[in-house]
């Protein structure tokens, strides 16, 4: 899953360098010797809505990302175009009828669809988001 997984790494679901930056952490303590040689430990929680509200704080768009495809993919730095989104539903199970017609209903269906995957990974998802 090409799509959902840059996704989950830009929400912290996945660490590394890329991540942390994105997340506002320091490099310094990625690149820690200690933490290379530490034991994996249990993946933590991701809580979505406080991760995203932070990313929204430093970003100057008001970006509607609660409800909108297009907005969560600007928020996370990513391409929006309808190709991407297509590729990201296809990816997710979207219906073939949702994909090749009206647009704004695979709109509807993937922020629902992300939502309950990012929930289904370990996300911490607030119910009427999913």
């Amino acid at each position: 899953m090409g799509l959902f997984n840059t996704i989950l790494q830009k929400l912290g679901f996945m660490k590394d360098k890329a991540v942390e930056a994105v997340a506002g952490e320091t490099a310094a303590a990625a690149e820690a010797p200690a933490a290379a040689d530490a034991p994996a430990a249990a993946p933590e929680t991701v809580d979505v809505v406080a991760v995203c509200e932070a990313l929204a704080a430093k970003n100057p768009q008001k970006l509607n990302w609660r409800t909108s495809i297009v907005d969560l993919m600007k928020l996370l730095g990513m391409d929006s175009s309808l190709a991407n989104r297509k590729e990201l539903a296809k990816e997710l199970g979207c219906p073939e009828n949702l994909i090749g017609g009206d647009y704004s209903q695979m709109n509807v269906w993937l922020i629902k669809a992300v939502m309950k995957k990012l929930a289904e990974n370990g996300g911490k998802v607030p119910e009427e988001l999913k």
